[in-house]
């Protein structure tokens, strides 16, 4: 673990330090974000922020390579593979972030990212499933590699719409897939080749938490800097390899019983931890679809959106969608690893009902007449 917290500290450190840097940067070739009617920011904002959390990124990696306790995951690609696409669609997004590309530009572009994960090696290959046993995926695991990064990538560039909001859910989220693979490599897992095959996942969520919590200081309301497509989709495609590394790539039905549920869980849990940014891309590809236009179109109907139109303000927004994704993905988390997952099924319902409660409080003081929230 103090490895993990090494690297973690590494590429929050690297990431706070780049970010002024990488903010000026922005400013000397006008890389801003002008205000636009769909956004809540009122005067122009440095992008590039993505620059600033790669760079930290990388640099945690290169630390990681020298731990020996770190340096076992290195002979797998997964670093590697995340390491390369991560860079070519970071570049995307400084391109996007300083001139502005059109949504079908941007999305071959993504599929070029996620491409180049998939050539070095990083893809699903199995499946496990109760009662089926681990699936062997031929060629149809690269499409369906692409689709998840495709889907992930863009469910965290589209809840990128508030000061801190993705950095904050990407941290959680990552600090979610890490708190599973790490329960899976350091607890019940004791066979070498497995449990060095699970921290590749481990490292990569810690080391993208790490990023997102050093660039948070500087982006939460007020921003000073958006972290820009470099960051979001740098987010999304680290997410989609972490999660792709856990559940494609082990064959989990050779685990002890007592992890009898995880084998359903690597599925289901990049969908609990990304609950809150895949109903908002779900809803916005309905919403604009239903409307006759793209579903890249964008408008000021998502979710954050639609927390301030109730009457919150902007700070109290971003924590409620910190809540929720933290609910999901932590409560997920915590039915892996207790004996029995119904007590903490109850647990998440109760807590998601005070949840629901808190988000329409504004609208109920405002039905019975009374002060707004």
């Amino acid at each position: 673990m103090r490895e993990y917290a090494l690297v973690l500290c590494v590429a929050a450190a690297v990431t706070y330090l780049l970010t002024p840097l990488a903010r000026r940067f922005a400013i000397r070739i006008g890389a801003m974000a002008e205000p636009r009617d769909r956004d809540v920011h009122a005067i122009p904002t440095p992008r590039l922020g993505g620059l600033a959390m790669y760079g930290g990124i990388v640099a945690a990696f290169l630390v990681a390579h020298q731990l020996p306790a770190l340096s076992g995951v290195f002979k797998y690609s997964d670093v590697e593979a995340i390491t390369v696409a991560g860079g070519v669609i970071v570049l995307l997004g400084f391109v996007d972030d300083r001139w502005g590309i059109d949504a079908l530009t941007k999305l071959a572009g993504q599929v070029v990212a996620a491409g180049v994960m998939v050539l070095l090696g990083l893809q699903v290959f199995t499946l496990t499933l109760p009662g089926l046993g681990a699936l062997s995926l031929g060629p149809e695991g690269v499409p369906l590699t692409v689709l998840l990064a495709l889907l992930t990538v863009n469910a965290i560039n589209f809840v990128d719409g508030l000061d801190g909001l993705a950095a904050g859910v990407g941290a959680i989220a990552a600090l979610a897939f890490f708190a599973f693979s790490y329960s899976l490599s350091s607890g019940t897992v004791t066979h070498g080749v497995i449990q060095d095959r699970i921290s590749s996942p481990t490292l990569i969520a810690v080391v993208l938490a790490g990023a997102c919590l050093g660039f948070l200081p500087h982006n939460f309301n007020p921003a000073r800097v958006f972290m820009g497509d470099s960051g979001s989709m740098l987010i999304g495609l680290m997410l989609a390899g972490a999660a792709t590394s856990l559940t494609g790539q082990i064959n989990y039905g050779n685990l002890p019983a007592a992890t009898a549920f995880p084998v359903l869980l690597p599925l289901l849990l990049p969908f609990a931890v990304l609950a809150v940014p895949f109903v908002d891309l779900l809803l916005a590809v309905v919403r604009r679809t239903r409307a006759g236009r793209s579903p890249f179109a964008p408008d000021k109907a998502h979710l954050h959106h639609r927390l301030l139109e109730i009457g919150h303000s902007h700070t109290r927004a971003v924590l409620i969608m910190y809540f929720w994704t933290a609910l999901l993905g932590f409560g997920g988390v915590a039915m892996s690893v207790t004996g029995g997952p119904w007590p903490v099924f109850g647990v998440v319902c109760v807590l998601a009902v005070v949840a629901l409660v808190a988000v329409n409080l504004p609208r109920l003081r405002a039905g019975r007449g009374g002060p707004p929230a």
